[in-house]
């Protein structure tokens, strides 16, 4: 059994990761801005706090639509077809993975678990759990979204 043990370089990642996390909760995403001010608070470079932005699917570095679609792409999902789900929110949004609708409202992305094995085929919509889903029931959730 391996012992954690917090050393002062995960401490200011964890300090990192909090700093990203209230840029983005107070700006929508995290700017180059941000990103210099956390590298200058914590005396590192602007590419190691880059790093730690980009390495997270849930920290955004340009903005999102108002709905941020997050379809899993892990292998409970997968083994239920989830590539599947994923081409008809293609369809019906208009937009691929990574992309964000023309008018704002959805921003789709595909991520790895979300927690929600059990559930699947899953998405997450902003903090909501979909799951057990199929490509006749999409359009409805996307519709109790405006």
């Amino acid at each position: 059994m391996k012992l954690f043990i917090m050393t002062p370089d995960t401490v200011q990642s964890e300090n990192i990761l909090i700093q990203l996390k209230e840029a983005q909760r107070s700006n929508g995403c995290i700017s180059e801005s941000d990103i210099v001010k956390i590298s200058q608070k914590y005396g590192v470079s602007t590419s190691t706090v880059y790093g730690v932005a980009s390495f997270y699917s849930f920290l955004k570095l340009k903005p999102s639509g108002r709905h941020v679609i997050r379809a899993c792409r892990s292998l409970p999902c997968h083994l239920k077809e989830v590539e599947n789900i994923h081409k008809r929110l293609s369809q019906i949004l208009g937009i691929n993975p990574g992309e964000t609708t023309p008018d704002g409202k959805f921003s789709f992305e595909l991520t790895n678990c979300i927690g929600a094995c059990d559930l699947a085929p899953a998405i997450l919509i902003d903090d909501d759990l979909h799951g057990n889903i199929d490509t006749d029931n999409l359009p409805h959730i996307l519709a109790s979204y405006k």
